[in-house]
């Protein structure tokens, strides 16, 4: 289906495939604007239809549960990547579906990824398609260290290892191999900062990012996001004008997370893509002009896009299941800055982002001093911050 060419209306129902925490901000958002709401996903009473969308509860590939969602909105989209690019590629044949499946294609696979983002010159780490653990040996001569990585289906750090040594190569292989036929070795790359980009491009090409974001990650999982990056003016600039380069070769519609790494020169290599809300510019929701929900929205609704403007710095941190219990019983030390964020999720288990929190201040400096005294998040990974 081609996509929506004239606004759509307040009243108008938006399809969403996936009902996780990043639907339900959607939902949030678009309430504010008028939209209704119906989602198609397999757990009952998921996060998005308890804040009132709703509920096809069905699996993503069931075809009669594919087609009621289509029936029944005006456009769909998709709140994550683990939607199989081929069910949204029968649903553009009955309802436009932004960002598309062609974009989900590739950013499923890391492989095309990178292929991708080659094509497009934009700097990447070497990388090597592995067939087998013989192949290996050559690659990690030539690279020295490597990250080696299952094709697909890796999030938060499953589906890859770091390889260092030739002995180090047959137990994870055989472990990736198990999880994915396909396997790509990526040169393992020592990086300054990682940094992430979200970026935002309507039907009329339009395009604008937020603020960029620095990132740090505890067991593969963001932990805390700082508002804005501690980089130099002309880091920031080529962080944006490759985020914008992207969207426009991926002809995208809708939001895009760009993740990349600082090196200690200062140049930037792109790391992995997103396309929809990324944890990373969960800040926007208090501290930009815009969130980057009511941006997504805006931009598949052929809506004008919004202001991206940092109000006031921010941190934004992860609430995983480790951390609920002992911040619900310091609920009442919360100072006044901070926006809590919860999901709404019925199993609270280690590792499972079960919500977030921002904090905003004039003075970045004062950010992490009411972090710190909560004694929730691991001390030392916070004060990398400072």
């Amino acid at each position: 289906m081609s996509p929506v060419l004239e606004p759509l209306r307040p009243g108008t129902t938006i399809g969403l495939l996936g009902g996780g925490q990043l639907a339900q901000m959607l939902v949030l958002a678009g309430q504010a604007m008028g939209f209704r709401f119906v989602v198609l996903d397999p757990t009952p009473d998921c996060p998005a239809a308890l804040v009132g969308a709703e509920q096809i509860t069905a699996n993503y590939n069931d075809r009669e549960a594919l087609a009621k969602l289509a029936d029944s909105s005006a456009v769909v989209t998709y709140e994550f990547e683990n939607v199989a690019a081929a069910a949204v590629a029968w649903l553009e044949n009955r309802v436009a579906v932004p960002p598309g499946s062609e974009i989900l294609r590739i950013a499923q696979n890391r492989l095309l990824e990178k292929q991708f983002l080659e094509q497009l010159n934009i700097p990447v780490a070497p990388f090597q398609k592995i067939t087998s653990a013989e192949e290996i040996v050559p690659v990690l001569e030539t690279f020295g260290e490597l990250m080696l990585k299952t094709v697909s289906g890796g999030y938060d750090g499953r589906g890859q290892t770091h390889l260092v040594g030739k002995d180090q190569i047959p137990a994870p292989f055989s472990k990736l191999r198990q999880l994915n036929e396909e396997l790509v070795a990526e040169q393992f790359v020592s990086f300054e900062k990682e940094i992430s980009v979200i970026v935002a491009r309507n039907i009329h090409g339009e395009v604008c990012t937020f603020p960029v974001a620095e990132n740090l990650h505890q067991k593969n999982i963001l932990t805390i996001s700082r508002i804005p990056a501690s980089l130099d003016s002309r880091v920031t600039e080529q962080a944006n004008s490759l985020a914008k380069k992207i969207a426009e070769g991926l002809d995208l519609v809708g939001v895009l997370g760009v993740e990349m790494f600082v090196l200690a020169d200062r140049k930037l290599l792109v790391n992995e893509l997103a396309p929809r809300p990324h944890n990373s510019g969960h800040f926007t929701q208090d501290a930009c002009a815009t969130s980057q929900f009511e941006q997504h929205l805006r931009a598949i609704a052929n809506w004008p896009l919004g202001l991206t403007a940092l109000r006031q710095p921010a941190l934004m941190l992860n609430v995983l299941g480790e951390h609920l219990p002992l911040l619900l019983k310091k609920l009442k030390h919360l100072p006044p800055e901070a926006k809590l964020h919860l999901y709404g999720k019925q199993e609270c288990r280690p590792g499972r982002k079960m919500g977030h929190l921002n904090f905003t201040n004039d003075v970045p400096e004062l950010l992490l001093k009411p972090l710190l005294e909560l004694e929730i998040w691991d001390e030392d990974l916070l004060r990398k911050m400072l």
